[in-house]
């Protein structure tokens, strides 16, 4: 279990950084942690992951929102960040995508 919140931490320092305005893709978190195959793992992260951290900055890696019974509140908090999205609902992931650096 003690990996597993490490690993979690290790998501939401990520996550923390990302700027208004910006999205990352879970896999993308995976790739800038050293574990490109995490993505899975970095979505059970996002499941718990605290309040006060821009979680709706994380999306698919196709632009899609993730967050069932909360995709539209995400949707409603990128666009009030002035995130584009594409006329299928998607984020326009190459308009905004954030590369990690501060």
């Amino acid at each position: 279990m003690q990996e597993a919140d490490s690993f979690f931490a290790r998501v939401y320092d990520v996550v923390r950084k990302i700027p208004s305005g910006k999205c990352v893709a879970y896999g993308q978190i995976a790739w800038m942690l050293g574990t490109p195959r995490a993505a899975r793992q970095v979505g059970w992260a996002m499941r718990k992951c605290p309040e006060e951290l821009p979680w709706q900055r994380v999306v698919k890696s196709d632009g899609s929102i993730a967050g069932g019974s909360y995709a539209e509140l995400r949707r409603a908090l990128l666009e009030a960040e002035g995130v584009p999205f594409l006329p299928d609902g998607r984020v326009d992931l190459p308009a905004c995508r954030w590369d990690g650096e501060e």
